[in-house]
């Protein structure tokens, strides 16, 4: 048999038509690996770097056994945070475009409870959640699992890690005994193998490897004080000039602190990490998507579910004290087919994790050179794309097209200043090259969109 061909496993016509006009031809080796046990009904532990794809491989297992005309829920991904929740379920809404009449509906704090509950109401077929939310909506019983078939834990460590184990217990009590289990996770830590031996039923262990090669991410390490770290830092970004980088950092304080020194010296950044508004959260990962923002500072709970197709470099501001967590971030750099690099700084005193991580990697690590002190004359950059806010989104009709339109009908800017347009139920967020942003904002205020005016604004402190 053909293991890297989708059409080898026997899926439903509509799915293998729609992978077909994705252009997923080829089965990535967590996908090629996996879905033949989770097809044939076993519970599967799949383990895998971020990007391995392991979202379409449990997102193919869920629609080929979906049974659309019934109305109930037939299937739950529980995920560590919102963003990776709103990202799987894009994923799985793609996947299910061939079938008819498929409700996927997301579950997540930060967001209120009300509509969710008016939406429960109505029937899913397939819930995406983080477990807080989702032990909420069971207890206020708006939610009934009753005709569960597959449960998906989601990025499992991370979940671990954040303190969910109380609440995917309580969530345990609510699933039917008789189901299929479906694990993903980048390590496999004592607990969560004790998750497993607990929640499933003698499970296929599919692992791929996830450490990473020198010909996908160049890892470099720099040996700093920790005097100099922000130095270090402004160095490393004025070499590589990434379009997009993740500075990772330990601690709230210190991503928060980063990025102001950063922002301070000309960059283009903004911190992302738990103590944030939900809405600013929301406008940090929208203007770094588009391309209009180069620069994030995030803890490693603030970054789950970051989801960037060519992410230019990753860098650790420290060391993860879990060690474990440094697969997790460099492999968000290097993905679809691109070089990625990870750079790390350490000091004198974080020596002992560099030999553990050297047994990681099972490589020897050697310090390199900075790049030269020079470079500190030359001042931060700035994206080539603006993001601009619009005050109208689905509930108002709007569609990307519309935007696109507006923007470069008669007397509008050119096609090809046009960058990424998100539009959510109540905004929009267009990005437009930066040379014609103030151009594009005039024609977005004075123009109309379905028949009426809209008011917009550049997003944030851009310009």
């Amino acid at each position: 048999m053909n293991t890297e061909s989708f059409a080898s496993l026997g899926l439903r016509p509509a799915l293998l038509t729609n992978l077909a006009s994705l252009e997923y031809v080829a089965m990535t080796p967590i996908q090629a690996r996996s879905l033949p046990p989770m097809l044939a009904g076993r519970d599967v532990i799949g383990q895998g770097k971020t990007g391995s794809g392991k979202t379409a491989a449990f997102g193919l297992g869920l629609l080929h056994t979906l049974t659309e005309k019934h109305y109930a829920v037939q299937a739950l991904v529980l995920c560590p945070t919102r963003e990776l929740a709103d990202q799987v379920a894009k994923e799985l809404r793609r996947l299910a475009r061939g079938i008819d009449n498929v409700k996927i509906l997301t579950l997540c704090g930060g967001t209120p409870i009300g509509p969710q509950i008016g939406s429960l109401a109505h029937g899913a077929h397939i819930i995406v959640g983080t477990p807080g939310r989702v032990e909420e909506h069971l207890r206020k019983e708006t939610l009934k699992l009753a005709n569960l078939r597959t449960l998906v834990l989601d990025e499992a460590d991370r979940m671990m890690d954040m303190g969910f184990q109380p609440a995917l217990d309580a969530i345990l009590e609510y699933v039917p005994a008789q189901r299929q289990t479906l694990l993903f996770s980048a390590t496999f830590p004592p607990g969560i193998a004790a998750i497993a031996k607990r929640v499933m039923q003698a499970p296929e262990h599919v692992q791929v490897e996830s450490t990473h090669d020198s010909s996908t991410i160049a890892q470099i390490f720099h040996l700093v004080e920790d005097s100099e770290r922000i130095t270090a830092l402004r160095l490393l970004l004025l070499e590589q000039r990434p379009d997009s980088a993740v500075v990772f950092c330990n601690t709230r304080e210190d991503c928060a602190k980063v990025a102001a020194a950063l922002s301070r010296e000309g960059f283009s950044v903004a911190p992302l990490h738990g103590d944030l508004e939900q809405r600013e959260r929301d406008h940090t990962l929208i203007q770094f998507a588009n391309k209009s923002l180069s620069v994030l500072v995030a803890t490693d709970v603030a970054a789950r579910g970051l989801d960037i197709d060519a992410l230019d470099a990753v860098i650790n501001f420290h060391i993860p004290r879990d060690l474990d967590v440094y697969i997790h971030r460099i492999g968000r750099t290097g993905r679809a087919g691109s070089r990625g690099v990870a750079c790390t700084l350490f000091s004198e005193q974080e020596r002992h994790k560099l030999a553990r991580l050297e047994g990681i990697l099972d490589d020897t690590i050697y310090p390199a050179p900075l790049p030269p002190a020079s470079l500190l004359k030359t001042p931060g950059y700035k994206p080539a794309m603006v993001t601009l806010q619009i005050d109208g989104g689905k509930k108002q009709k709007l569609r990307p097209g519309d935007i696109l339109g507006a923007l470069t009908g008669d007397g509008g800017i050119e096609g090809s200043a046009v960058g990424k347009i998100t539009v959510q139920d109540r905004s929009a967020f267009v990005a437009v090259r930066r040379s014609m942003a103030r151009d594009a904002l005039h024609t977005l205020q004075q123009g109309k969109m379905k028949g009426r005016n809209f008011r917009a604004r550049i997003l944030g402190r851009q310009a």
